[in-house]
């Protein structure tokens, strides 16, 4: 790990530091959202269309790559967010931000793909599984530490935003000035969504629902924080709590996939997930239990990811993973599109609880569908060790995660 630190520091610092303005516009934006008077509705297509721009942004910011290279389209597309974040006090319409978030997304897209590739180039094939650690921990840490920085301002004015828009401005300059030469690029091409759904049905099913919860739970939080009239502090510690739990608990998650049958795994802790957001949308809410709640949401959902991918890695040839990582990373956008959509819906219709609802239907759904798939798989001899993910990952990342897992020959009916 050392050798990690000493090689990537730089490019870690610079993650880091775009998450903890990425975390702050998130955030900011469910509350703000609330002081200007836009409907639940309203703001569940802002927080939308960042999950429909980062889909566009895997598709097509490869091509930018290859045509320009990575310095410019990374130092391009951080001067565009910085300049967005800037402008969401100045356009206070919610056609506006969707437009602007969207933009966002696309952006924040082709950022993780230029620092991700880098990141790549820049570990051997024997720190590769460290340098991903030491990434998905920056990314989680930043975005945590983001939560306190929340309680720094009032969200009715500028400062705010102005935070968000200089740590992305400042997270740019370690990176833009390391040693590091820019790494080769080539593009992903996908395997056919009907192939990968032949290969592993609950997979495919599992990403898609797990997007919806994803961005449900991590875009619709402050949403949700607002419309019960939570305070600025609270709603800080309720979704610090949900990436805590991610951090946290990913680890312990992974160890026991790597013992047991995957697919019951899978159905337990989508079984879990879903008894923990149907116990935050019927009981009495305290800080305390929220922050609980929260906690064990982010640290089921969080794993959830990872471990689908490692479920999906264990039945794909080695040939076959470029292609798996850019195809399952497009069914799971497709599923966090609708997820906002859905959840503004249902807190529409059934006030706030809905929020927990849509989230318990999630998971309800992807522990029924592992449980019907346990009555008719095969048994898989040999599987790929678990790599710890963050959904907020480009296919980049996915794809050095499931090449680098090593196999093993713990028999185990998947």
């Amino acid at each position: 790990m050392l050798t990690v630190l000493r090689n990537s520091w730089a490019l870690l610092l610079g993650v880091m530091l775009l998450m903890l303005g990425n975390g702050i516009q998130g955030t900011l934006l469910g509350i703000r959202g609330k002081i200007e008077g836009f409907s639940a509705v309203e703001m569940s297509y802002v927080m939308s269309a960042y999950s429909a721009g980062f889909l566009l942004g895997s598709r097509f910011a490869p091509d930018m790559i290859r045509r320009v290279g990575h310095v410019r389209v990374f130092a391009a597309l951080g001067s565009l967010i910085s300049a967005i974040l800037i402008l969401f006090p100045i356009a206070p319409d919610w056609m506006a931000w969707a437009a602007m978030r969207a933009v966002i997304g696309f952006s924040f897209a082709g950022v993780y793909i230029t620092a991700e590739s880098w990141l790549n180039a820049s570990a051997s094939n024997e720190t590769r599984g460290q340098a991903l650690s030491a990434y998905m921990i920056c990314q989680m840490i930043g975005i945590i530490a983001a939560q306190g920085l929340m309680n720094l301002r009032d969200p009715g004015g500028f400062d705010l935003f102005v935070i968000s828009s200089i740590l992305v401005s400042v997270a740019f300059t370690p990176i833009l000035l390391s040693a590091s030469p820019a790494p080769s690029f080539e593009r992903i091409t996908p395997l056919p969504i009907q192939h990968l759904f032949r290969t592993s049905p609950l997979g495919c099913v599992g990403l898609f629902l797990l997007g919806g919860v994803f961005s449900a739970l991590f875009g619709m939080a402050s949403v949700w924080g607002s419309e019960i009239g939570l305070s600025v502090k609270n709603i800080s510690i309720f979704i610090g709590s949900i990436y805590l739990g991610g951090l946290v608990l990913q680890y312990p998650i992974g160890w026991v996939s790597d013992r047991q049958d995957r697919r019951s795994l899978i159905m337990v802790l989508s079984a879990a997930g879903a008894v923990v957001a149907f116990a935050g949308m019927i009981l009495p809410w305290s800080m305390i239990f929220l922050a609980s709640i929260a906690f064990f949401a982010g640290g089921i959902a969080n794993p959830l990811y990872s471990l689908m991918v490692a479920y999906v890695n264990d039945y794909l040839e080695s040939d076959q993973m470029a292609g798996a990582s850019a195809g399952l990373l497009f069914i799971y956008g497709l599923g966090s599109i609708g997820g906002p959509l859905i959840t503004g819906w249902l807190m529409a219709l059934v006030g706030p609880s809905g929020f927990f609802l849509f989230i318990a239907l999630l998971f309800t759904a992807t522990a029924l569908y592992a449980l019907y798939r346990m009555s008719r798989g095969r048994v898989r001899l040999f599987r790929r060790r678990f790599r710890a993910l963050s959904p907020t990952a480009s296919a980049v990342a996915v794809e050095a995660a499931v090449e680098d897992a090593p196999k093993d020959g713990i028999a185990a009916g998947l």
